[in-house]
């Protein structure tokens, strides 16, 4: 639907975060409609990455999410705007032209859920987003898949010493005391979908 817009012209796709984040390095888009939950990387840390290199670019978040920690966290890693899948093709549209002009978009259901949540003293920048560094999201994320310390020094290139301190490191932060903690915190943050 999109590449029959007149003034659009969609340049690429990716089937996960970190693909994402390689598309954006080859193909240098003005937008990028990001996925909150995706495969290898999700769409907050590939959105920060993103941002972290090209801070001009516009990073539209589409989710089927309405969870206050996922909007809070997409916003918190950069993006310019946040919609449901389900929402009507013309919303869609519209929010990529909001963007584009520079502007924040939050569609009235999400923007409720804040008002709410801002009411009753719920939103709290204390997110895994804010209280952890990359390379501790990325931990914590391969820990709640159930991945062994061996695995993730495996996958991140770094010896299994350096996984421990960074693991005391997010509980203590975290002021959790088991892997199970852990877990519960990630899925509740929406570091994964497992």
């Amino acid at each position: 639907m999109l590449e029959q817009e007149l003034d659009l012209e969609v340049v690429g796709e990716a089937g996960n975060g970190h693909e994402a984040v390689q598309q954006v390095k080859k193909l240098r888009p003005d937008l990028v409609i990001m996925d909150v939950a995706m495969p290898v990387m999700n769409g907050v840390e590939a959105s920060s990455h993103i941002l972290s290199i090209f801070p001009e670019t516009r990073i539209l978040a589409l989710s089927m999410y309405s969870d206050r920690r996922y909007v809070l966290n997409m916003f918190q890693a950069g993006v310019s705007g946040y919609l449901l899948k389900d929402c009507a093709y013309e919303e869609l549209s519209r929010a990529i032209r909001w963007v584009m002009a520079g502007k924040m978009y939050l569609p009235p259901d999400i923007a409720k859920i804040f008002i709410q949540g801002y009411k009753k003293g719920f939103i709290s920048s204390n997110t895994a987003f804010s209280l952890l560094t990359p390379r501790e999201r990325e931990v914590l994320k391969l820990i709640a898949e159930g991945k062994s310390t061996a695995e993730i020094a495996a996958s991140l290139s770094i010896s299994e010493k350096t996984i421990n301190s960074h693991r005391m490191n997010i509980m203590t932060k975290l002021e959790v005391s088991s892997v199970a903690e852990l877990t519960k915190f990630a899925l509740r943050e929406g570091l994964t979908s497992f």
